[in-house]
């Protein structure tokens, strides 16, 4: 029986080749999205899985509130870890990781010295390997590290430094010390579903920094994992409890800290403060991070595996709903086989089967052709979305047992409606003649119903695309209060070893620099945040802040604001002729917060013990530091000789005068090897940094596009059909129409009016939902573009053209048959 089924269901397949390759072409279309969007979730899905025990490990988290700064972020304490594991007997150890910044490395390979900058240099407690099972090639994972100049190294890293002779034992030579450092252990190249990623891992135990702040409850720098007893509930009730026993320990660790910055815990928790460390899975860090501030981890967001399973899930829809109309379509043709079948006795359950059938191998052609999709389109996808998927890799049982099922549903959804519809013809009726099997009412309304539908899904897509890239163009042409446009970062300045200031009067003597500064960070790049800061109090200070606000801020030279086109409104810069190692510049935003009507001469008072006075010299226009999801901060530029706190970085930044780029890089390669011959010279432009900060809503607006245009071209191939069929059963009508002096685009515009009517009553739908949905997106945005009109006329206007060349195609080549034909046509 399941044989003859398949048998007929071919016959009818072959014999509507037109309807059948748009049912396929359909059907493949959406079966090949569902299958990229269900590797790129599998893909998400896998982050940090693959340790071994990951259930137990988790992320320690600080939530802190101070005035009215309030974040939280995966940045500890040093000594969090220790404090966690010795006061409660449920935590079994703890690591943690610290990124000291880009090194260069020498190595001699064969004889030949190299060097290079190694952007993925990572710092661990020794014991890093034993709590992340990476896979191990050569060494032992207990005692690797054990040593302070020991040195870890992925397979890659040791082919970059060692070629293909072993690296273990083998020495490297890292700028920032001046003891060699051992290979001693080589992993395998870390997975890319590891939200950590790294090339050379160095003990903690050589980073004096981390030495230096061992006590420190407020310098929130390292990244602290701890690893639960077996046997300990993880569910999420216990380790909220679990959680709940922390402020207790932390109030006794932290009091010794806080003292010592001038802040007493107690007071500072009266005042409305907080300080809370929380436990996150290590399954969740990858995807439910968005609001937690991170610089070590590869992080997504699970609302984009929301939205592209969304997208998928519609895409398959529609072209199930091109399936049911153009079936319903034909229903007339079909109408006369469904009669004489029943009359010789078969039964509705057996004519349901028989379209079901049809459904069915629809569905299994169409899914050979989506395979081929995919594997033809995974390249130009993985690019997409930055990802190094492949079809062999996704293929498991669980999988494939996905795709049948998947497969399945979709015949059984696509052949639904036409099997009951189709089924329900009485035979004495249809015999007869009598009776519009294609315009009855209900089959005409479920039929415009979909195809209001299908554009409707279509148009949403567009404008979400539309906004998605209006936004990012915003995001590129907004002020950023400073002009970062022809600048060059050089961000390894420390490596000069203090003659970071004669490299920088070297560039300025090259013809193409207009101008070069030196600075502790540079827009794009992270900022030295202190809470505390305070305003000195007096009769002036008319809005006193109730609490000590913080503060983000730069250690700068006097060239750093022209270089950058900072905008000075009020004050001086920095300057030689003045003594300004007490000296500060604000940003608006941060004098608006201290309360002054008139800030130049006031005293901020330095978070610490001390109480150190520095002067406002000057008050900058606000400017963003970072992208725009994050608003602009208090911000602070200090002078180089105040000396206020250190860091271990140093940028140049160099304003380059318009011109022959590449002639003026030169020059400046040329000016670094005279500094620094063995270290290779690295650069980036700021524009493009900015750009970088985007990636992941770049990637979205990429995707939308993508599968907008995707939802189009189904749409647009159930429009044709129906066109097709709605032409051929007003064939009659077209030549009367003809005869009676009808032009073509008279014929045309008839034929054309119905379906476009459709689309613009889908296009009146979609704009609410198109609309929520976006401004849902740019919540995450402090700074905005506005939804306007012309993006909803626009989208309608793309989606009537498109519908309108489909249709009127069609149209046009019916109303140009000969009209005898026609009206011999029965």
């Amino acid at each position: 029986m399941i044989r003859n089924y398949l048998k007929v269901a071919w016959r009818n397949l072959v014999r509507n080749r037109i309807s059948s390759i748009i049912n396929v072409g359909g059907l493949a279309i959406g079966l090949a999205c569902v299958v990229l969007i269900a590797m790129y979730v599998k893909d998400e899905l896998r982050y940090d899985r693959f340790f071994k025990d990951s259930e137990r490990i988790y992320r320690v988290n600080i939530h802190e509130k101070m005035g009215n700064d309030e974040f939280t972020a995966a940045h500890t304490p040093p000594p969090v870890g220790d404090a966690l594991q010795s006061n409660f007997p449920e935590i079994e150890s703890y690591t943690r990781i610290f990124k000291p910044g880009d090194e260069v490395i020498h190595s001699v390979n064969n004889g030949q010295k190299n060097a290079f900058t190694e952007k993925k240099l990572l710092a661990v407690d020794s014991n890093f390997l034993q709590l992340f099972s990476y896979e191990l090639i050569e060494g032992n994972r207990a005692t690797c590290l054990n040593g302070i100049n020991s040195v870890v190294l992925t397979e890659s890293a040791a082919k970059k430094y060692f070629g293909n002779a072993s690296a273990i034992g083998k020495n490297l030579v890292l700028d920032s010390y001046s003891t060699p450092f051992t290979v001693t252990a080589v992993l395998k190249d870390i997975p890319e579903q590891s939200s950590l990623q790294f090339d050379v891992l160095q003990s903690t135990a050589a980073v004096k920094v981390i030495k230096h702040f061992t006590w420190s409850w407020v310098w929130l720098q390292t990244g602290t994992f701890v690893k639960l007893k077996r046997g300990v509930s993880t569910d999420p009730e216990s380790i909220q409890k679990l959680e709940a026993r922390f402020p207790a320990m932390v109030k006794v660790q932290a009091a010794t800290a806080f003292r010592r910055i001038g802040q007493p815990f107690d007071e500072f928790i009266k005042k409305g403060g907080r300080y809370d460390v929380l436990l996150q899975p290590i399954k969740d860090m990858h995807l439910f991070s968005a609001k937690i501030g991170n610089r070590y981890f590869v992080q997504s967001e699970i609302k984009y595996l929301y939205i592209f399973s969304a997208i998928a899930f519609f895409i398959i829809l529609l072209a199930c709903i091109n399936f049911m109309n153009l079936a319903t379509a034909q229903s007339a043709k079909r109408a006369k086989e469904v009669g004489i079948r029943k009359v010789l006795g078969s039964e509705r359950k057996s004519l349901m089967k028989q379209f079901l059938a049809e459904a069915f191998l629809y569905t299994l052609l169409a899914s050979f052709f989506a395979v081929a999709i995919v594997i033809l389109a995974l390249p130009g996808f993985n690019q997409l979305a930055a990802k190094s998927l492949s079809f062999a890799g996704f293929l498991n049982w669980w999988t494939i047992g996905g795709l049948i099922l998947i497969i399945l549903l979709t015949a059984l959804f696509a052949g639904s409606y036409p099997a009951f519809y189709l089924t329900s013809f009485k035979p004495v009726t249809v015999l007869k003649g009598k009776g519009d099997f294609k315009a009855s009412g209900s089959s005409f309304f479920t039929r415009n119903a979909l195809v209001v539908f299908q554009f409707c899904v279509s148009t949403v897509l567009i404008i979400c695309t539309i906004i998605v890239y209006k936004q990012l163009k915003y995001t590129q042409s907004k002020d950023l209060g400073f002009d970062k446009e022809n600048t060059i970062v050089i961000s390894e300045a420390e490596k000069l070893n203090n003659s970071e200031d004669a490299f920088r009067q070297e560039l300025m003597h090259l013809p193409g620099i207009a101008n070069a500064s030196i600075s502790t960070n540079v827009p794009a790049t992270q900022v030295f945040f202190e809470d505390d800061y305070a305003p000195e109090t007096d009769a002036s200070n008319i809005t006193a802040p109730e609490k000590n606000i913080g503060m983000a801020s730069y250690i700068v030279d006097e060239f750093f604001v022209p270089t950058l086109k900072l905008k000075l409104i009020n004050g001086r810069n920095f300057s030689k002729d003045f003594a300004d190692s007490a000296s500060v510049i604000l940003n608006e935003k941060a004098a608006k917060a201290m309360g002054w009507k008139n800030p130049i001469g006031k005293h901020v008072i330095y978070p610490g013990g001390n109480n150190v006075k520095f002067t406002v010299v000057g008050i900058l226009r606000d400017f963003n530091t970072e992208s725009l999801h994050a608003d602009i901060t208090p911000f602070a530029l200090f002078y180089t000789t105040s000396k206020s706190y250190k860091v271990s970085t140093s940028y140049i930044t160099a304003r380059i005068k318009p011109g022959d780029y590449a002639k003026t890089i030169s020059a400046m390669t040329a000016a670094w090897k005279k500094f620094r011959p063995d270290n290779p010279f690295e650069y980036s432009f700021l524009d493009e940094n900015f750009d970088i900060l985007y990636r992941t809503d770049q990637t979205m607006g990429k995707v939308f596009g993508l599968f907008a245009l995707l939802s189009i071209t189904v749409a647009c191939l159930g429009l044709l059909g129906l066109a097709m069929y709605t032409a051929e059963r007003r064939t009659k009508e077209i030549g009367i129409r003809k005869v009676l002096g009808a032009t073509v685009g008279n014929i045309v515009a008839m034929l054309s009016k119905d379906f476009l009517k459709l689309v613009i009553i889908a296009a009146v739908i979609a704009f609410p939902v198109a609309y929520y949905v976006m401004q849902q997106w740019l919540q995450d945005f402090a700074y905005r573009t506005d939804v306007s009109w012309w993006i909803f006329g626009l989208s309608t206007g793309i989606t009537l053209l498109i519908a309108l060349i489909t249709v009127s195609a069609q149209s046009a080549k019916a109303a140009l048959r000969n009209p005898v034909s026609s009206l011999r046509s029965e």
